[in-house]
């Protein structure tokens, strides 16, 4: 029978049965080190955490997207200077392949690595037009590059001239049956598009005057061909 007068008693019996218990358990535990030897170690009581879960304590919370250029060079430059010079060597060459596998996916013609003024069907449609045709504006650089050298003879460099405007002249005549060929064929083509006219005329002008070779996307056809 539990009297009022043995309250204290009781709780200090509980106290002293509790750290019998724990120095039981502590006694056990160095009882069970021993046993298994030097290498055992104890349970940690908690589980591991995931790599996951490591690698997103280690990060911390994810910084918001810079607002304005100034803060995205301000922030760029703070990362470098945070980074080992091997870091950045890496950081660079992952970039550069980057750069490297985008430009020749741009000149393969892929629509997610074109620049906007190449990008839809028509500009591929009007590019096609321009490479399957033998395009007098294509001379254009073989001659500068001609003209620049007989400049230097001044036995020629008079009739130098006439020849220039007459190859401007024949230049022009042919930029326009050019641009009035693909606009006709885009209107049949595409008849709901609104990429038509001078604009298109021009895209296409500027593609011919570039050399086969130097074209950007390269050309999907050969010259001659049916388009």
């Amino acid at each position: 029978m539990r009297l009022p007068w043995n309250k204290d008693d009781d709780t200090a019996d509980e106290g002293t049965v509790s750290l019998d218990k724990a120095t039981t358990t502590v006694d056990e535990a160095e009882t069970t080190s021993e046993t298994k030897g030097s290498a055992y170690t104890a349970g940690k009581g908690r589980p591991t955490p995931s790599r996951r879960e490591a690698e997103g304590r280690r990060r911390g919370p994810v910084a918001p997207p810079p607002t304005t250029r100034a803060e995205a060079r301000a922030r760029k430059k703070q990362l470098k200077s945070s980074m080992s010079r091997e870091d950045r060597r890496k950081l660079s060459d992952e970039r550069r392949n980057q750069r490297a596998e985008q430009r020749e996916k741009m000149m393969a013609g892929d629509e997610r690595y074109l620049m906007p003024r190449d990008k839809g069907p028509v500009r591929r449609y009007a590019r096609d037009l321009v490479d399957s045709r033998r395009n007098f504006a294509g001379l254009f650089m073989p001659f500068a590059v001609v003209l620049i050298v007989v400049m230097f003879l001044p036995s020629i460099a008079a009739y130098a001239n006439f020849v220039l405007l007459a190859f401007v002249v024949l230049m022009a005549i042919d930029a326009v049956i050019l641009g009035r060929l693909v606009n006709k064929r885009v209107r049949e083509r595409f008849p709901d598009t609104d990429d038509t006219g001078f604009r298109l005329g021009w895209y296409a002008f500027t593609r011919a005057m570039q050399l086969r070779r130097m074209r950007a996307p390269k050309p999907q056809v050969s010259a001659g061909d049916e388009v």
